[in-house]
């Protein structure tokens, strides 16, 4: 397969809306949290109908199509698709915006990665070991790459008072001081209060520990990446069947990491595709027919809107997913979204918790919203709400909401605005290709165990 890997055994390697009767419409329940959520009504027509080939997502489309039109014609739609992406190299897929240009030193502090990807909108970099020589390999160069929500989880885990590795740090005065005990001692009030965040983003934890650090706990344990001539279906195989996130493409000739490749990528690849033959066969399909959601509604984690925001953040650490639902106690409707991304708004903006004595999930989302507001950013996911489908939506309709609205997760609802089920990334891309018997050969076999500490 060409895949790179090593079974890394030692932490220095240790990588690391409601929805309506009619098709065509998608609904976003915008936050309005002091009264009844306001119903947003959005034509999927609306979103744009790419008829222009421009851009390079389109024009890799196009590649495509032209490979569907070579296929023979007694193959599924579904076996062509798999033959297509086979077909093409991992090369040809757009570079990103920030692929080249960010990398973290291993020894930068995790306040300082914390304000570096949050700066750049970014939730993950390659992590560059400062002590690798001039010529290492890029195995040897890159410790991993660390994903923003894996600093934060790691960090609420050595808050965890029943955590072995609750830490204790040294205080300005020299003297040694519990972390953990300096924020829940103070009852349950501190813990969901603006003081808990406050010492955290003082502590000598939060400012002192290093990137290289955490290593153990990052996602990829052991490291994978593709070489460039690795084909797409192994890229799409790697983000769905088996749950990676993110992928970094290496160069060999320069020991770099040259593109990182992203579920969000792919899915703004298939938006851009839209109108094109093959495409259209696939993604006209509804929900109901290619077997989505697979997630029902029985086994969405979720939150009331007066519980502690700090309570959704940990949800999201103890189940390992990446988002969560605020729900109305009443009616159980869902209000608004909260992700794992979420949470630097606690670590980079202090004062949008300063007028709260408890952070609830309502005040969090009411805060957050006034602080994008003043500051003018109105493209923070946060701010789209609770974006929902219904079953009778398409893939396509489903895609470009998502690729619009640059969100990760969409809920199913009934008629009467009742959550279904919940669709990832991951299951769409899931829906486009499958595995051929013994694709991946013993590739995975004998990989080692993930670290003790793997938390993400």
């Amino acid at each position: 397969m060409g895949i790179l890997r090593n079974l890394l055994t030692d932490q220095k390697r240790g990588v690391f809306g409601v929805a309506g009767e009619k098709r065509g419409y998608l609904y976003s329940v915008v936050g309005k949290m002091a009264s009844v959520p306001e119903i947003k009504i959005v034509r999927s027509e609306s979103l744009g109908h790419r008829s222009e080939v421009s851009s390079p997502e389109a024009k890799l489309g196009m590649r495509v199509e032209d490979l569907w039109d070579e296929q023979k014609p007694q193959l599924s739609p579904n076996e062509k698709l798999n033959a297509c992406f086979e077909s093409i190299p991992v090369s040809a897929f757009p570079l990103s915006s920030h692929s080249q240009d960010i990398e973290l030193r291993s020894d930068t502090s995790l306040a300082e990665a914390v304000q570096t990807l949050s700066k750049l909108k970014v939730l993950s970099a390659p992590v560059v070991d400062v002590d690798a020589p001039e010529d290492a390999s890029w195995i040897d160069r890159y410790i991993g790459i660390v994903e923003f929500p894996g600093i934060v989880v790691w960090l609420l885990h050595q808050l965890d008072p029943t955590s072995p590795r609750s830490p204790a740090v040294a205080g300005s005065d020299g003297v040694s001081h519990d972390f953990t005990a300096d924020i829940l001692d103070n009852g349950d009030s501190a813990v969901t209060s603006g003081n808990f965040f406050e010492v955290l983003t003082s502590s000598e934890l939060y400012k002192n520990t290093k990137v290289r650090d955490i290593s153990g706990t990052f996602r990829w344990a052991p490291f994978l990446a593709l070489q460039k001539d690795n084909s797409f279906l192994t890229m799409l195989l790697l983000l769905s069947k088996y749950k990676m996130k993110s992928i970094p493409v290496v160069d060999l000739g320069e020991a770099k990491i040259e593109n990182i490749i992203t579920q969000s990528g792919v899915i703004h690849m298939l938006a851009e595709c839209a109108g094109l033959h093959w495409f259209e066969d696939w993604g006209l399909k509804t929900l109901s027919e290619v077997g989505l959601p697979i997630m029902s509604k029985d086994h969405i984690i979720k939150i009331y809107e007066d519980e502690p925001v700090l309570q959704a953040f940990k949800l999201m650490r103890r189940k390992r997913i990446g988002g969560i639902p605020v729900v109305e106690r009443k009616s159980e409707k869902p209000v608004g979204n909260i992700s794992l991304r979420d949470v630097h708004f606690l670590l980079t903006a202090p004062e949008i918790y300063h007028d709260y004595r408890s952070i609830t999930a309502k005040n969090f989302l009411v805060a957050v919203r006034e602080h994008l507001e003043k500051h003018g950013d109105t493209s923070a996911p946060i701010l789209s709400g609770v974006i929902a489908c219904t079953k009778n939506h398409t893939l396509k309709e489903l895609i470009l909401m998502l690729d619009a609205e640059k969100i990760h997760r969409m809920y199913v609802v009934d008629d009467s605005g009742n959550l279904e089920g919940l669709i990832t990334l991951r299951d769409i891309i899931a829906r486009l290709v499958h595995e051929p018997p013994g694709y991946f050969g013993d590739f995975f076999d004998g990989v080692m165990p993930l670290p003790q500490n793997y938390r993400v």
